[in-house]
């Protein structure tokens, strides 16, 4: 299975984007983003907490559809997912 992450503004200077990543099958969005924002600790506690919890201004999208970070550790990836991870958006 294949997914690709896209990282966004300050997340994408610390961890890159359009990345491709082969997880296990029924893994959950939340494991995926961790798995490789612990690549690089800076990235790793922009995005997460010191719980390993997604902070509360995350905006975490799959294949368009946004995906309340408080679910995200329950919400399965399928083979050719996009997922897409923000920080927050400001404007005008």
């Amino acid at each position: 299975m294949t997914v690709k992450v896209r990282f966004f503004a300050r997340f994408r200077e610390l961890l890159g984007t359009d990345i491709l990543a082969e997880p296990g099958k029924g893994a959950a969005i939340s494991t995926l983003v961790r798995d490789i924002a612990q690549e690089k600790k800076e990235g790793y506690d922009a995005i997460f907490d010191e719980h390993g919890n997604f902070r509360e201004f995350v905006i975490v999208m799959q294949n368009g559809k946004r995906v309340e970070t408080a679910d995200a550790g329950k919400t399965v990836i399928a083979d050719g997912d996009e997922i897409a991870v923000f920080p927050p958006v400001a404007g005008g």
